[in-house]
């Protein structure tokens, strides 16, 4: 997706260019995957009143919303992990392990923010921020399908930080649930685990 576009949807609220619907977003996503799938798909969505609210957001938004900063720069071998990517991370896995979905929205918004400045290594934490957003935004929220996405948004970042040869933050450990069979990361010795929170805390064992 447009940078542009990217950072007027996840924009702080109350911000210029503070955040459309969710439907809009959803319709933007929409647009950007049938931009990939060819003239036809796009041909499909024109003429819309979805693609009309979009044409109007953007033209509102253009003079409110600066693109996110693309540095494109590859950490170096054995560097610990981004605090601009593990900040917010660990925010939501906190909310989670309390049984909570209250700001998970916001923070996977500054995931994505954060991700599209690291360029193409961290695309696949872009797009299971994106994810995680919208589930979180959706009324009522559905936890368990917070969780999942969260889930995938975990593998992401593990995966990010192993092919990189990345180490977490100082306090910051690895910790796996055999129960979905997926990491997550977090502060602290003792497991808390986002997957069950209360109901199973501790279910897990530390990497």
């Amino acid at each position: 997706m447009n940078t542009t576009l990217r950072g007027c949807l996840f924009a702080p609220s109350g911000a210029r260019g503070s955040p459309p619907s969710l439907k809009l977003r959803r319709t933007v996503e929409a647009l950007a995957e049938a931009g990939q799938a060819g003239v036809p798909a796009i041909a499909r969505l024109k003429g819309s009143r979805a693609w009309m609210d979009v044409i109007a957001w953007a033209v509102a938004s253009a003079s409110a919303c600066a693109p996110a900063p693309q540095t494109g720069k590859t950490p170096a071998s054995g560097s610990a992990m981004s605090h601009a990517l593990i900040d917010p991370y660990l925010k939501i896995q906190s909310a989670l392990a309390d049984d909570k979905v209250d700001g998970i929205r916001a923070e996977a918004g500054h995931l994505v923010t954060a991700a599209t400045a690291l360029g193409a290594p961290a695309m696949k934490i872009d797009t299971a921020a994106l994810q995680l957003a919208a589930a979180a935004e959706a009324a009522p929220p559905d936890i368990k399908d917070v969780r999942d996405k969260f889930g995938a948004l975990s593998e992401a970042i593990d995966a990010y930080m192993t092919g990189l040869h990345l180490a977490p933050p100082e306090g910051v450990r690895v910790a796996i649930c055999p129960m979905v069979n997926k990491p997550w990361l977090q502060e602290g010795s003792m497991l808390a685990n986002p997957y069950y929170g209360k109901g199973m805390p501790t279910c897990g064992s530390f990497r």
